[in-house]
């Protein structure tokens, strides 16, 4: 499999090709199906205007692709809290023009701290003498993705238009948005997230509960917030928690606790808050200082899902030319902060497959084994992550007090960190065999020890069409 830097062809293209230019949507000629009158005819659409959607048409878009992108909600999904990005998700957001102004507004992480429940010290380092090189920020989901929307032409997104069924017709596939009307695609990108319609009509299974729910909250210092760029993460029994500076303002934190079930539904955040409160009341005092200095409107919780792409088993991420990417096709665990950096390699993955067959389609090239190239080339990276993600969080969760006892005090300030170039997550290990690494992730719920072996290194992102 090919990796590529950020010289790559696919990239460099990215970087000559305009920022932004007009585009304008002609009139339909109207056209009708078995169901009634087509409102709209496009030749690709993206399902979903989250990271992955927004990342992906504006991929296409510096590829001169035009896209439209139907969204179920009536502005852009802002509700999360932040998510973390690493080296691998800093250099999709070089390559497609956004990363300075996003590097701007948020901190970098320098060094991890890592206690008990008790305030106790296991274990502290800086990112810069373990893995020089390394890029970590937390960023706020809803400025990452103002700033891709404000990249793309004005009407390429299309709000209020969540998609309630898909069926082909003829070559091509019709969707029948909520409100009634009706969508004529030439080509399909299934970016709509967990409970993904595009993956559901192609077969795909519902993600499986993992038996963790997350607490997540945004704490606010209108006039500055008071701690060191480190990721402070505690351990407790069957709970962790974290919190790590976003910018000069704001502080991501978590709780990630045991449940059987994740119970029903709380649509009150100032519960939510007081719930996270309730479960860290003896917890160190920093912790339970960001909670209380979070807006009731900026706590969720949210149950930990994912879906394993068993080979064989599970179906291929495209049938014909509907495609699925992000959270959609591989949704994982937040325990190696990969989600939102896999999606943002599927967006440039995929875009440079899909540009090149348009491209190239009468030389031979077809849109299809694009996509199939695609999603046999993503699979490789994102299969074996969605099972370390799970494996790692089901190790974090340890309840046994002799276990944890273990954990604190032996595992955690024994272990030795891997010094390598890189922390992607993909690349630990590889330099002295088989062994027991530190994972980094702030936005998900890592530091973690995991065991990773060698031959699973992938580094970089897939991205030279083939």
């Amino acid at each position: 499999m090919a990796t590529t830097s950020a010289s790559s062809p696919l990239f460099t293209s990215f970087s000559l090709l305009p920022k932004r230019r007009p585009t304008h949507r002609q009139a339909l000629k109207p056209r009708s199906s078995s169901n009634g009158p087509i409102s709209y005819q496009e030749d690709v659409v993206v399902v979903g205007a989250g990271i992955a959607g927004l990342a992906t048409a504006l991929s296409l878009h510096r590829l001169g692709v035009r896209t439209l992108v139907v969204e179920q909600g009536d502005s852009l999904r802002t509700g999360g809290t932040s998510l973390t990005l690493f080296r691998n998700g800093w250099r999709v957001l070089d390559s497609i023009g956004v990363g300075e102004e996003l590097r701007s507004k948020f901190l970098r992480i320098e060094g991890l701290v890592m206690r008990s429940e008790d305030g106790r010290e296991l274990r502290s380092f800086s990112f810069e003498e373990e893995a020089p090189g390394q890029e970590i920020r937390a960023v706020e989901r809803r400025i990452l993705l103002e700033t891709l929307s404000s990249r793309l032409p004005s009407n390429t997104i299309l709000f209020g238009s969540g998609v309630r069924t898909l069926r082909r017709e003829g070559a091509q596939v019709l969707l029948e948005l909520d409100d009634g009307s009706q969508m004529l695609a030439k080509i399909i990108i299934g970016c709509d997230g967990v409970r993904s319609s595009v993956a559901r009509w192609m077969g795909f299974a519902e993600p499986k509960y993992v038996g963790h729910c997350a607490f997540r909250g945004l704490g606010h210092y209108p006039q500055g917030q008071p701690f060191k760029t480190n990721l402070e993460y505690i351990y407790g029994r069957g709970i962790r928690a974290g919190f790590v500076p976003v910018s000069h303002t704001n502080v991501y934190w978590f709780i990630c606790i045991n449940l059987p079930s994740p119970g029903p539904r709380i649509d009150d955040p100032s519960a939510l808050k007081r719930e996270a409160l309730e479960l860290i009341r003896s917890w160190p005092p920093n912790l339970i200082n960001v909670i209380k200095n979070t807006p009731d409107d900026a706590v969720i919780k949210t149950p930990l899902v994912d879906r394993w792409l068993w080979p064989g088993l599970s179906p291929p991420a495209s049938v014909g030319k509907v495609v699925v990417a992000g959270d959609a096709w591989h949704p994982m665990t937040p325990n190696l902060g990969q989600g939102a950096c896999c999606a943002l390699e599927d967006s440039v993955v995929l875009a440079g497959k899909l540009a090149y067959a348009l491209k190239e389609k009468g030389k031979g090239s077809s849109v299809e084994a694009a996509l199939r190239s695609y999603g046999q080339e993503r699979w490789a990276r994102v299969f074996p992550l969605t099972i370390r993600a799970h494996l790692v969080g089901s190790l974090l969760q340890w309840e046994h007090p002799l276990v944890c006892r273990f954990r604190n005090n032996v595992l955690i300030p024994s272990t030795i960190v891997n010094r390598a170039s890189s922390l992607d997550v993909s690349s630990l290990g590889r330099k002295h065999g088989s062994a027991f690494v530190y994972l980094f992730c702030a936005g998900g719920m890592l530091p973690s020890v995991v065991f990773v072996h060698p031959q699973n290194h992938r580094e970089g992102c897939e991205a030279e069409p083939s």
